[in-house]
């Protein structure tokens, strides 16, 4: 019953991709491309709305706020003297966003702060120091962080920030930080339990990831019955996932990225966006078809260099303006616990900054663990260690990077209100340009940059996801060649697809399908947890001895 279900759901999403492609290989009016993606979301919106209404729960806090009213068109409705009309409403908060900061907070006190104790250990690691040749696996500690960051960092970091900040305030900022340095607990976690519960098949190839310790680690509880039910929810979330957030989603900003930079409607690419996609795809097929072992020999070049060169640009800025940084960061603190904040006050700019937080760095999501499952090493817990480091350098690093440019460069030109009315009619296009013009007010070189550093972020993204869903699929349908192959040509048809569209459902589905992923996933870590602290303790206490060796000064 439940495969049936994932056909059936599997075969509705690969008719509206057929669908979207069939509408982009046609020289259509703008009228009909609007029809085209009207009728997708007359077909997929009732879908999305039932996953989102279930997905994303809100719970109310009890107080209310100013909020703009919006009308039909998707923008803010405004008086005769053009002043935004207001209304009052209740304020809530999504309960995933409680379920996963909850959640990390609980495993980084019931690990004893294992985020900041085990902080200059996953360094060595990674760097290669404790690697032992002859432990089984397909890639090394670094290529296994490097793959699972492509999956993490990519337009969120640019675009979501940017929306974060205008929206929530400077503050959102010390929330981010906060809740990315408690989310590298739940990575920690969910990354060593990827790896000791993984299956090496007899080829030599390794699938790990939510499902096999989910199904593996509760059964030996004895809840057996329950590990196959989450692990099951999880791999449909993953599929569908990996189909929508994971790759049409990332295609899509890409493309419209590509064609704001080569001229808007002067473009090759305007009207004929479908051309990028196939050249996308061509791009991506050739990198997944060879596995985990091809995606890492991208990944860990893409990975470096686009870090580097965003970070680089991001400290260009900021010692370009040293004299605005301490006024920034007296934003950031102030606005955290001010209850005058310009949006929805000390909770609403707390949940902005969870928000975003969550919605980048995947702690709890359950992702990474597929990648570093098949990380060359016999110690679940170091490759754990390893992936604690995800959250810093996504959160703690390149949001708050790409925060502090935009508050040094930008605030006090816009007004929150402003970019909110951007996100609600063009959403991560107006969180996009907001950061290029940051930087541009150092660098007027640097859009050009950023444009192609969307591509490659969004490039990393689906290369990673397309790995992540692959492991799902096969967990559902089988390790044999003919499932591997099908997935990877639908996951390709998929880029062509969401190149083409603009059908907001198809979107919504694809975000709501990866956060629907954290609920069996984190209700899973709360009973093997216990297991993984004894391993922990044990796994210190030979690094200590001398036991588990090191291979490099």
């Amino acid at each position: 019953m439940i495969k049936r279900l994932v056909v059936l759901t599997l075969l509705a999403t690969l008719t509206m991709g057929l669908s979207s492609i069939a509408f982009a290989q046609t020289d259509s009016t703008a009228v009909v491309e609007e029809s085209i993606d009207d009728k997708i979301n007359a077909v997929f919106g009732p879908v999305t709305n039932a996953i989102e209404t279930v997905v994303f729960f809100t719970v109310p806090t009890g107080r209310e706020i100013d909020s703009p009213v919006v009308g039909s068109d998707g923008k803010f409705e405004r008086t005769e003297d053009e002043e935004i009309v207001f209304e009052k409403v209740e304020e809530k908060i999504p309960f995933v966003l409680i379920w996963l900061i909850v959640g990390a907070v609980f495993f980084t006190i019931f690990f004893k702060f294992i985020n900041l104790r085990g902080f200059k250990h996953a360094l060595d690691v990674v760097r290669g120091k404790y690697d032992n040749p002859n432990h089984k696996g397909e890639v090394s500690h670094f290529q296994a962080l490097t793959a699972a960051l492509s999956g993490t960092v990519g337009v969120g970091n640019i675009a979501g920030v940017a929306l974060a900040v205008s929206i929530g305030g400077p503050g959102a900022t010390f929330w981010m930080i906060l809740a990315g340095l408690f989310g590298m607990s739940s990575k920690f976690l969910e990354c060593t339990l990827g790896l000791k519960y993984r299956k090496v098949n007899a080829d030599g190839s390794v699938s790990g990831g939510p499902m096999y310790y989910l199904s593996q680690g509760l059964a030996n509880k004895g809840m057996g019955g329950l590990g196959k039910v989450l692990a099951v929810l999880f791999a449909i979330a993953c599929v569908g996932g990996s189909w929508g957030g994971g790759n049409m989603v990332q295609i899509n900003q890409a493309t419209e990225q590509l064609i704001a930079a080569t001229g808007g409607e002067t473009s090759i690419f305007y009207g004929n966006a479908w051309v990028f996609g196939v050249i996308m795809a061509v791009i991506v097929g050739v990198i997944i078809i060879g596995g985990i072992k091809s995606i890492v020999k991208v990944t860990d070049k893409i990975v470096p260099i686009m870090v580097a060169i965003y970070v680089g640009a991001a400290l260009i800025v900021i010692f370009g303006n040293l004299g605005e940084v301490l006024p920034a960061f007296g934003k950031i603190f102030g606005g955290a616990f001010s209850s005058e904040a310009m949006y929805g006050g000390f909770i609403g700019v707390l949940i902005m900054g969870f928000r975003r937080a969550a919605f980048s760095n995947e702690a709890g999501i359950g992702s990474a663990s597929i990648a570093h499952a098949a990380a060359k090493t016999d110690e679940p817990i170091s490759e754990g260690i390893v992936a604690l480091l995800e959250p810093f350098i996504d959160t703690v690093v390149i949001c708050t990077m790409t925060a502090l440019v935009i508050v040094i460069s930008n605030y006090g030109t816009y007004t929150p209100i402003e970019a909110l009315e951007g996100a609600v009619t063009t959403g991560n296009a107006a969180g996009i340009s907001l950061t290029s013009s940051s930087f541009a007010q150092t660098m007027s070189w640097f859009p050009a940059v950023l444009s192609v550093a969307v591509i490659l972020f969004a490039l990393s993204t689906m290369i990673s996801w397309s790995y992540y869903g692959l492991k799902a699929w096969t967990y559902l349908f089988g390790e044999g060649k003919a499932s591997s192959l099908s997935y990877k040509a639908l996951f390709c048809l998929f880029v062509v697809a969401g190149s083409a569209i603009t059908a907001s459902s198809v979107f919504g589905f694809g975000d709501a399908m990866i956060f629907a992923m954290c609920f069996p996933n984190v209700l899973g870590l709360y009973f093997l947890a216990p297991e993984i602290k004894r391993d922990l303790a044990d796994y210190f206490a030979r690094v200590k001895s001398g036991a588990i060796k090191r291979y490099k000064a």
